[in-house]
């Protein structure tokens, strides 16, 4: 019985790669910044956070969310 030598595997191409998108949250002295950028552009908000309930000051109704 003779043995036959496999083929080399073929090489494929890779799909081509695009950048969807990409984003930071960071969380600092009572504020939140978040950004992301696409291929549309860069959008980011800031927001802070009421010191006594942690919720941000929109969102908040105690007394300590009074700016």
């Amino acid at each position: 019985m003779a043995y036959r030598a496999m083929p080399a595997a073929q090489r494929s191409i890779p799909p081509q790669r695009r950048l969807v998108a990409v984003g930071t949250i960071s969380r600092r002295g009572g504020r939140t910044t978040t950004v992301r950028a696409t291929t549309a552009g860069v959008t980011g908000t800031i927001t802070s956070v009421c010191p006594t309930c942690r919720l941000i000051f929109e969102a908040c109704t105690c007394t300590g969310g009074v700016r």
